[in-house]
């Protein structure tokens, strides 16, 4: 049961790190707004609170010495994933500073990135935090109050994985993985080609067909006498 619900609120966490990175990417474009830089701090917020629930769920039974091999190997598989999709939401954290730093809603210094990508994001932020809409605060100095709580929250994050690092020891290499990066995107469509593969194998290494070697030899010397034949033409002439 445990197990079952660490991996549902990874798999949350994956898509709110995936939602962030792409939030960060629109700053200092065209769609950068402060209805951007608030849903930025949500899905951030968000973020952290469900890598609070996973490590406490994750950390007892690795440290738990009576663990079975087999459950033990899953856990440990589980939080390689869990650490690394925290480094990520870290890095993001802070491009996302170094950027809000450079390019300030109300005050800019210079003028925005023209990506050409135009539009908000509300959308990609409420389906990763599963809220309906996202409502605009006006208030003026937000960015640069989040600018301040965002250095606060990246040396959490960093705290936590040093945290982690020292509770739990589970080297990265010794962690195996039940199958090939991306097997399950490729598994329907190598089904497929292998079903067409082998039908062309069959068609390219069947017996011959007499009647058509046949053919496609009365052709050839139909052909040939016709060549002839003009070739004989054209010298009476």
């Amino acid at each position: 049961m445990a197990k079952e619900e660490c991996k549902a609120l990874l798999d949350a966490l994956n898509k709110a790190t995936a939602c962030y990175h792409h939030l960060v990417l629109t700053i200092g474009g065209s769609a950068d707004s402060q209805n951007l830089r608030e849903e930025l701090q949500k899905t951030r917020q968000k973020a952290q609170e469900l890598a609070v629930a996973i490590r406490a769920r994750l950390t007892p039974p690795l440290r738990d010495r009576g663990l079975g091999a087999e459950e033990r190997a899953e856990f440990e598989r589980l939080w390689v994933a869990f650490s690394g999709c925290l480094e990520l939401l870290e890095a993001d954290m802070r491009r996302a500073l170094a950027l809000g730093t450079e390019f300030p809603l109300h005050a800019p210094r210079r003028p925005l990135v023209r990506t050409g990508v135009e539009g908000g994001a509300s959308g990609v932020a409420a389906r990763a935090l599963s809220a309906r809409s996202l409502r605009h605060e006006g208030e003026r100095d937000f960015d640069v109050e989040d600018l301040h709580q965002l250095e606060r929250e990246i040396l959490k994050v960093g705290e936590m994985i040093q945290d982690m690092e020292m509770k739990v020891n589970v080297p990265r290499w010794t962690v195996q993985a039940r199958q090939t990066a991306g097997a399950e995107l490729l598994s329907s469509a190598s089904a497929g080609v292998s079903s067409v593969g082998g039908v062309s194998v069959q068609q390219r290494t069947g017996p011959c067909d007499l009647s058509k070697a046949l053919a496609a030899t009365i052709f050839s010397a139909v052909l040939l006498a016709a060549v002839a034949l003009a070739v004989c033409v054209a010298k009476l002439s």
